[in-house]
Parts: structure tokens; C-alpha cells; sequence
């Protein structure tokens, strides 16, 4: 059987990064204009001209492959390999000239997440990983660190405002199990948990765009990453995202979320 990440993949995944790298940087250097979209989330001509750029680049190798972009939608998402594009996740510190923002690019096949790519762009990391790839910061390999004990763990989570009605009490309990909660980064939390830097990272509200990336680089480095259900994540998932460098603690942490 073919393995469904090949060098050609990855090595586009990667030209990707480096073009979303340049465009984000030229927009940061100056506090950005931005307009506030019908969600009330702001947008930035960065945002916007990073995924016209990648869009055509995949349009460019792969023809028949699908898209589903933050800011442009979704283009044959039924494909058997879909791109899932978030020009810039963490779009209010990119305008805040805060460096904990990236632009993650992910690749699902037949509807899973099979490669995920995590640019830094401020911080001029490149966080890389797919099915059959050692999951990478700037070419060097990082693999999550054991800790199957709740007690000890590092949880992180964006904001516990993004966690609403009964997700915030689940999210409450899963917090108070642990050692340690940590908040804010956006998605450089999950590059931190690949690295072993953190050990749990436990998220609601959120779209494909937000989590594909990140858990193909999570399961690549040899963690976990599934809904609050332990179900693995799709385009169909609830935006409720559980990760993990730990399967023992994984599967603690799905008792209290399902509690």
C-alpha cells in the first residue's frame, strides 16, 4: 500500500511554511491594519494574502487536491487529500506584536490528519510531522516526555474563556487534576507538548483549521490527539480537542472530560 505522505507532500508542506514566513514577516514588522470579521474575530491583509499564496501553490502541484482555508473556504473538501489552511492562528497577537502566532498548514487523508505543519514565523521555528516522518523543530527531531500521572502534569489551554456552558465545567475538572495549567499561545502549545515541554493540551471552540496541523504533529512525535470522546479528529469533529504526549494520561484525561 502507498504510504499516504510522500516526499513530494512534505516537501511542499514545508515550501508552504517558508512562503507563509516571508508574507507574515513583511506584515509584522508595523502594527497591521486589521477589520473585524461577522464573528467579530479580526482579519489582516496578512491573513488573507498567506492563503491566496498557498492555495496556489497547492493549485499549482496538486490539482485534484482539496481545501479548507480560514479565510477563503472550503474547495472540494471530499477530496482524498484535503489542505487545511490557517494563514495565521493567533491572528489578535499577530496584531498586538505578540510572537506566539503561526501559520498552520495540515494535510488529511481519506478525512484524518496525516501531516501538520506549525510555522513560527516570529520565532523562526518550523514545527513539521506526518505519517511516517519524525516529527521535527527546524530539522531536528523532539518526541513528547512520559508523565502518566494527572497529578504531575502541565496542562495548557489558549483560554478558559474558550471554554463555554459544560465544556467549562469538564475543562474544570480536567484543570484541577493537574499540577499545573498554563494560558495563552495558541497553537504553539501543541508544538510545545511535541517537544515535551508540556504534557496535556485540552481545547474547545474551535474550527479544522485550528487543530488538523497540530495533531498530525502531535501524533507524529508520538503523542495523541483526539475529541473529548477519545474519537479521532476530522473536518466532522465537535472542535473539542484533547492532546498528549502520554497514552496513560490520554486516557485519564477522557474519563474526567467524560465525567
Amino acid at each position: 500500500m502507498t504510504a499516504p505522505v510522500t516526499d513530494a507532500l512534505m516537501g511542499l508542506a514545508l515550501e508552504m511554511a517558508q512562503a507563509a514566513r516571508d508574507i507574515v514577516l513583511a506584515h509584522y514588522a508595523n502594527p497591521p491594519a486589521f477589520e473585524d470579521k461577522a464573528d467579530m474575530s479580526p482579519v489582516t491583509a496578512a491573513d488573507r494574502a498567506v492563503e491566496v499564496r498557498l492555495r496556489q501553490m497547492i493549485a499549482d502541484a496538486f490539482p485534484d487536491h482539496g481545501v479548507y482555508g480560514e479565510e477563503m473556504g472550503a474547495d472540494r473538501a471530499d477530496a482524498e487529500y484535503v489542505w487545511v489552511l490557517d494563514p495565521i492562528d493567533g491572528t489578535k497577537a499577530f496584531i498586538s506584536g505578540k510572537p506566539l502566532f503561526g501559520s498552520l498548514i495540515g494535510l488529511l487523508h481519506e478525512g484524518r490528519p496525516a501531516l501538520g505543519v506549525v510555522e513560527m514565523a516570529a520565532l523562526g521555528e518550523t514545527w513539521a510531522g506526518a505519517q511516517g516522518y519524525a516529527a521535527t523543530r527546524n530539522g531536528a527531531p523532539v518526541s513528547p516526555r512520559t508523565c502518566p500521572d494527572l497529578a504531575r502534569a502541565w496542562l495548557h489551554s489558549t483560554s478558559p474563556q474558550m471554554h463555554t456552558g459544560l465544556d467549562f465545567d469538564r475543562f474544570e475538572r480536567l484543570r484541577h487534576a493537574c499540577l499545573h495549567t498554563l494560558y495563552g499561545a495558541d497553537c504553539y502549545n501543541y508544538a510545545m507538548l511535541a517537544a515535551g515541554r508540556a504534557d496535556l493540551v485540552c481545547e474547545s471552540s474551535l474550527a479544522p483549521y485550528d487543530y488538523v496541523a497540530p495533531a498530525a504533529l502531535v501524533e507524529a512525535a508520538g503523542g495523541r490527539a483526539t475529541d473529548w470522546t477519545g474519537r479521532p479528529l476530522s473536518l466532522e469533529s465537535d472542535g473539542r480537542v484533547l492532546a498528549s504526549g502520554d497514552p496513560a494520561a490520554h486516557e485519564k484525561a477522557l474519563d474526567i472530560l467524560g465525567a
